[in-house]
């Protein structure tokens, strides 16, 4: 059997039984559903997660199947709980996988700022650098390979490695001087 056909059995089933004892069933559903918001609402960000959370539990109630009425509010506040765990869990892994995909630790603003202004000193520092270190470092700062710089100017890219790091080299340098004469 296909999957879709296998879809399309499953709700025109669940419809069925639906429809054999809709009106007592959801009746009965109902009169949780306020419990059950009220509930999922203290542990949930908006009203809307929390809807969505109640929604669900009671969809997983009516496919439930041999489900005890007299349990229903218990099957629903249990379902309920765990769908908000779930949420969280899933919030918490698309922290984690924002963390990695940016590969950053959350910066500080004082620090972020910091590292603007540092990097605005050392592109000037860069300008003041002699020839090619300085074409190739202005080049890297714009987003441009070393390879692509090297097809670019029609050099080698060893050539090319080779003024790029010198130039760091020299920036190195700047930087350890102005630290230097900035502390001592």
């Amino acid at each position: 059997m296909e999957p879709i056909a296998g879809c399309i059995s499953f709700v025109r089933s669940l419809v069925r039984r639906m429809h054999l004892c809709c009106d007592s069933f959801w009746t009965e559903v109902l009169q949780h559903r306020e419990r059950l918001l009220r509930l999922v609402r203290r542990r949930l960000p908006n009203l809307h997660d929390a809807e969505d959370c109640v929604q669900e539990a009671m969809l997983r109630a009516a496919t439930h199947r041999d489900l005890d009425r007299d349990r229903l509010g218990p099957f629903l506040t249990t379902v309920a709980m765990r769908l908000c765990i779930d949420s969280y869990r899933e919030r918490e892994r698309w922290q984690r996988l924002l963390l990695r995909i940016t590969d950053e630790e959350p910066e500080m603003l004082e620090e972020a700022v910091c590292d603007q202004e540092f990097g605005r000193w050392l592109l000037r520092q860069a300008g003041q650098l002699r020839g090619r270190e300085r074409q190739v470092m202005l080049a890297r700062a714009d987003g441009i390979s070393i390879a692509e710089f090297a097809r670019i100017n029609q050099i080698s890219v060893k050539a090319a490695e080779g003024a790029f790091t010198r130039g760091r080299a020299r920036l190195r340098h700047m930087c350890t001087q102005s630290l230097g004469e900035s502390c001592g």
